[in-house]
C-alpha cells in the first residue's frame, strides 16, 4: 500500500498521538525499510491530530486521510492526500496537504520559490505552497486516474502554528490557484478552501481508485529532452530537485551582476532526478539566451543526447560536450557549465593523442570550473567504475575552496528510478557490502519487483514478457570481440547452451544491433548484453542484471574474484591495487542492479552465489 488510510472520524478517536505516530512508524519501515525521523514522528503527533480536528470542525469527518502518500515512481512522500466526493459535481476530489509546524519563515534571495525557516540555519527550503503544487502536477502526469481530470487535485500548505506576519511574504511566492497557503489566523478560511472541495460523504470509493490506479508510464528522460531545451518546462521538479533548479538559475543571475565565481555540487543515488535537472537548466538557460553547454565523460550519454535532444537542430547536439573538451576554454567563457555525471571526472584530460602543445598539467577539474562563473556538479559516489575516475564531493569542493570559490551543496535524498524504491536500493548496498550492516531479506516492495532467474534462459524469458522497456546487462567477465568480416556480432557471453552478444563496441551500427551508445535507447539493443559503460546513466523499466564469478558468495557475504575479470581497465595491479578492484567492481554491480525502473531480474552464474541469493530473494 503506499499509504496508511484512516478516516477522519477513526483518527479522531485514535487513543492518543503517540500510538498514531507508532502506527505511522511500522508503516513507513514495513514500506521502505527505514524508520522515522524524531522531526517526522514529532510531526505526526502534532500535525495529523491538528488536521483531523479542522476537517471535523468542517463537517467532513467521512473524507478519508492518506497518511504518507507515496507518488508514483518515486520515494516522495505527500504528508496527506484528503480524498472524498466533490460537493457540486459528486465526483471523486482529493485535496493534498503538506503540513508544517513551522512558526516563523521568510522568502529567501535565493531562489524565487525557497525559503528560510527559524531553527534550520543556513537551509533554503522549498515553498510549501510550491511542493505541493507539485506534487499534484506529478500526481497528474503519472497516475491514470487522474490523466485527463486535472481539475478533480488541488494541492494547500497549511502553518497550522504561524500567523500571518510570522511567515509574511510566503503568500506572494504561491505561484497560482493549484496550491494555496494557510496559517492558524486563516482556519476559518482554510474550512471553506476544503468544503468548497470536498462533501461529508464516504471517501472510501475515491481513496480506493486512487491508490488502485495505474501508473502511466513514465516521462522518460529521452522521450522529452527535445522538447525541454527547445520550448517549454516538460518535466516536474520535486522539492529538492526543485531548489537545485532555483539555487543554480539565481547563481547565473548573481554572477553576472557582481563578477564572481560559485560552484553548485547536486548529488544523489540512481535516478534521483540528476539529469532531469540539467536538462531543465539547460532548457531554461538556452531559452533566456545564456551561455551554456552540457558534459559529461560518457560517450554513450553525450551521443545519445546529441541524436535525440539535438535531432535536426546543430545548434542543439553542440551543446553537449565530453569533460576533455575544455583545455583551451577561455575564463569564465561561459556562464553555466553543467557536469552530469559528474563522478567520471578524470585527473587529466590528456591522453596519449594529446598534442605536446596542448599538455598544460592542468588538472581537468581545474579546466571544468575554470571555463564558466557557475560550474554545476552533478554525481553519485557509488558510481565511480573505473580506474582514475576522481570526480567526489570532496575533491570537487576541496579544489574550489582552495581558489577562493562559493561551494553551495545540495543532496537529493530521495530517488525516481528503482520505482522510487529506496528500500531496493538500500538492499542493494547492503547486498554489495557498500553500507554496513550485511546483506539482509527481501521481503517485497510494492512498486518494484525483485525475482531471480536460475537460468540465463529463464531471465530473458521473463523480460521479454514484461510491457515497457527491457535489457540484459552483465559484469565484464567473458572476451568481448570485434564484429565478424559479414557484419555479425560474435555470442561472447556464453553460459551452458545459452550465449548472446556483447552490445556493439563503437558508434556504428552492426547488422540490427545499434551502436553503443544507443544500445540502452533502442529497441534493437534488447537481445545483445550491455556492460557497464554502455549501461551507466541510463534507465529502462525491467532490468536483467548477470553477476559473474568476479562476484560470488562466500561464508555468508559476496567477495570479488579478481582474476575471473575480463575488463582491460582491471588488468595491472600497479595501477589498480586489489583494494580498488574490489571496491569498484562492487560500484559496477550497484549501477548496473539500479537501472531498472519497475523491477530487476538477477541471475548469477555462480551456483553458490544463486544458493544464497535465493535466501534472500524469496520465490513469488
Amino acid at each position: 500500500m503506499t499509504a496508511l488510510r484512516l478516516s477522519v472520524e477513526r483518527l479522531i478517536a485514535s487513543p492518543n498521538e503517540a500510538v498514531l505516530a507508532e502506527q505511522i512508524s511500522e508503516h513507513l519501515r514495513v514500506t521502505t525499510g527505514r524508520g522515522p525521523s524524531p522531526s517526522e514522528a514529532r510531526s505526526w503527533e502534532r500535525s495529523l491530530p491538528a488536521l483531523a480536528r479542522d476537517l471535523a470542525d468542517a463537517g467532513l469527518g467521512k473524507v478519508e486521510m492518506l497518511i504518507e502518500y507515496k507518488l508514483p515512481l518515486t520515494s516522495k512522500r505527500a504528508d496527506v492526500v484528503l480524498a472524498g466526493v466533490h460537493p457540486r459535481t459528486g465526483e471523486d476530489s482529493y485535496v493534498v496537504v503538506e503540513l508544517k509546524q513551522w512558526s516563523r519563515a521568510e522568502p529567501s534571495d535565493q531562489g524565487e520559490h525557497l525559503v528560510l525557516v527559524d531553527g534550520m540555519p543556513g537551509r533554503d527550503l522549498l515553498n510549501p505552497a510550491e511542493q505541493v503544487r507539485r506534487y499534484c502536477e506529478y500526481m497528474s502526469d503519472f497516475l491514470s486516474v487522474l490523466k485527463d481530470r486535472p481539475q478533480s487535485i488541488h494541492g494547500v500548505a497549511y502553518l497550522h502554528n504561524a500567523m500571518d506576519l510570522d511567515v509574511d511574504g510566503l503568500h506572494d511566492q504561491v505561484r497560482d490557484a493549484h496550491s494555496r497557503l494557510f496559517t492558524k489566523q486563516r482556519r476559518g478560511d482554510f474550512h471553506d478552501y476544503l468544503r468548497e472541495r470536498l462533501a461529508d460523504k464516504s471517501g472510501a470509493e475515491a481513496a480506493d481508485r486512487l491508490l488502485g490506479s495505474p501508473v502511466a508510464p513514465s516521462k522518460q528522460l529521452m522521450a522529452y529532452a527535445a522538447d525541454e531545451i527547445r520550448e517549454r518546462e516538460q518535466f516536474t521538479l520535486l522539492d529538492e530537485q526543485q531548489i537545485a533548479y532555483e539555487l543554480v538559475m539565481r547563481a547565473v543571475d548573481k554572477a553576472r551582476r557582481a563578477d564572481f565565481k560559485q560552484v553548485v555540487i547536486v548529488t544523489g543515488g540512481p535516478g534521483s532526478g540528476k539529469s532531469v535537472i540539467a536538462l531543465s537548466l539547460l532548457g531554461e538557460l538556452y531559452r533566456r539566451g545564456r551561455t551554456a553547454l552540457h558534459a559529461t565523460g560518457s560517450q554513450s550519454f553525450t551521443q545519445t543526447m546529441r541524436r535525440y535532444p539535438g535531432r535536426g537542430s546543430t545548434r542543439i547536439k553542440n551543446l553537449f560536450m565530453y569533460f576533455n573538451s575544455f583545455i583551451d576554454a577561455e575564463q569564465n567563457s561561459l556562464d553555466v557549465l553543467i557536469c552530469d555525471e559528474a563522478h567520471r571526472i578524470r585527473e587529466t584530460s590528456t591522453n596519449r593523442f594529446t598534442p605536446a602543445a596542448k599538455r598544460t598539467g592542468r588538472t581537468q577539474l581545474d579546466e571544468l570550473m575554470a571555463a564558466a562563473r557557475v560550474p554545476v556538479f552533478l554525481l553519485d559516489e557509488h558510481q565511480v567504475v573505473r580506474p582514475g575516475e576522481l570526480g567526489t564531493v570532496h575533491a570537487i569542493e576541496q579544489y574550489a575552496r582552495s581558489r577562493g570559490y562559493q561551494v553551495n551543496r545540495i543532496s537529493l535524498d530521495e530517488q525516481f528510478r528503482c520505482g522510487g524504491s529506496r528500500k531496493y536500493e538500500q538492499w542493494v548496498l547492503r547486498l554489495l557490502g557498500l553500507e554496513e550492516g550485511g546483506p539482509v531479506l527481501w521481503d517485497g516492495d510494492d512498486d518494484f519487483e525483485v525475482r531471480l532467474a536460475h537460468s540465463p534462459e529463464e531471465l530473458e524469458a521473463v523480460l521479454r514478457a514484461r510491457p515497457g522497456t527491457a535489457r540484459m546487462t552483465a559484469g565484464f567477465c567473458w572476451p568481448w570481440s570485434d564484429p565478424r568480416p559479414d557484419d555479425s556480432l560474435v555470442d561472447d557471453v556464453v553460459i551452458d547452451d545459452w550465449a548472446r552478444p556483447w552490445n556493439v563496441k563503437k558508434d556504428r551500427a552492426v547488422g540490427d544491433a545499434p551502436p553503443s551508445m544507443l544500445w540502452a535507447t533502442e529497441p534493437s539493443g534488447f537481445g545483445q548484453v550491455g556492460c557497464v559503460y554502455t549501461a551507466q546513466g541510463f534507465e529502462y523499466d525491467w532490468s536483467g542484471v548477470i553477476i559473474g564469478p568476479d562476484l560470488v558468495a562466500r561464508d555468508g557475504s559476496l567477495v570479488t574474484v579478481r582474476s575471473e575479470n575480463r575488463d582491460p581497465a582491471f588488468r595491472s595491479r600497479k595501477a589498480v591495487s586489489d583494494a580498488d578492484f574490489d571496491k569498484l567492481v562492487r560500484n559496477v554491480y550497484k549501477v548496473l542492479l539500479t537501472r531498472g525502473m519497475r523491477g530487476t531480474v538477477i541471475y548469477a552464474k555462480d551456483q553458490a552465489t544463486r544458493d544464497f541469493l535465493a535466501r534472500l530473494i524469496p520465490t513469488t
